[in-house]
């Protein structure tokens, strides 16, 4: 008959693995830069890079420092937006509306600050209970 065929260099079901994992790790990547708050979940709601087309809301949201199932829901439920929809679905209401919901009900919180030292050389110390005083 003549046909050709071209013959790939791994067959079909590894190549859709090697995708998959390629995926799994950008996304992973993308939700510790979230965590880290390197990068913020409204860039990329907004932007929506490749890693996020196919990811849940929820899974974006819930990667944030202090989300949970819980304050994730009651957001999502509020917009009218389900938990499971796909960051690459959104219309561009519905990116407008979030990023709306998220910057009016959590604004982003200041860092933690660093605890100081409480002790040094100026201080001075009494133990509770004795009557000898100790000084720094």
């Amino acid at each position: 008959m003549g046909d050709t065929a071209t013959v790939d260099a791994a067959p079909q079901h590894l190549r859709a693995l090697e995708q998959a994992n390629r995926v799994r790790l950008a996304r992973a990547e993308l939700k510790r830069r979230v965590a880290l708050q390197q990068t913020s979940v409204v860039e990329v709601i907004l932007d929506c890079p490749w890693q996020a087309e196919s990811m849940s809301i929820s899974d974006l949201l819930m990667s944030q420092r202090r989300w949970g199932r819980a304050r994730c829901r009651r957001l999502l439920v509020s917009l009218g937006i389900p938990e499971n929809k796909q960051i690459g679905t959104f219309t561009e209401r519905q990116r407008s509306a979030l990023v709306t919901g998220l910057s009016a009900r959590y604004p982003e919180s200041p860092p933690i600050p660093t605890p100081t030292p409480v002790f040094d050389a100026e201080h001075h110390f009494e133990m509770i209970g004795s009557h000898a005083a100790v000084a720094g």
